[in-house]
């Protein structure tokens, strides 16, 4: 079993500042591509930003220069730092990752979510 776990979400005014954070446990061997995605309601999820087990990172427009995607691969945990918060960057974010089991099978897996609110 793998669970991610989510934390540092919250309530800020906009120009504000959070930093959430995605552990990943279980029986891992190791964690290639991780993600952060966001979602409101009656809208799909889209992803936020996404780095690979080297450190490449990519973002969606709409947070570029604002947001930072980072990871620690030796706690098997990803980190997104979001700068001046906008009200519409207000949603539920997930963290993904791309998990390499101890038996060397894989699979995808998401966290549990966390709210992000923005006021203006």
């Amino acid at each position: 079993q793998v669970q991610l776990v989510e934390s540092g979400g919250g309530s800020v005014q906009a120009g504000g500042s959070l930093r959430l954070s995605c552990a990943a446990s279980g029986r891992i061997f190791s964690i290639n591509a991780m993600g952060w995605y966001r979602q409101t309601p009656g809208k799909q999820r889209e992803l936020v930003a996404g780095i690979t087990r080297g450190g490449s990172t990519n973002y969606a427009d709409s947070v570029k220069g604002r947001f930072t995607i980072s990871r620690d691969n030796a706690k098997n945990t990803v980190y997104l730092q979001m700068n001046s918060l906008k009200p519409e960057d207000t949603a539920v974010y997930y963290c993904n990752a791309d998990v390499v089991y101890i038996n060397l099978g894989f699979g995808t897996h998401w966290g549990q979510g966390t709210q992000v609110t923005v006021s203006s």
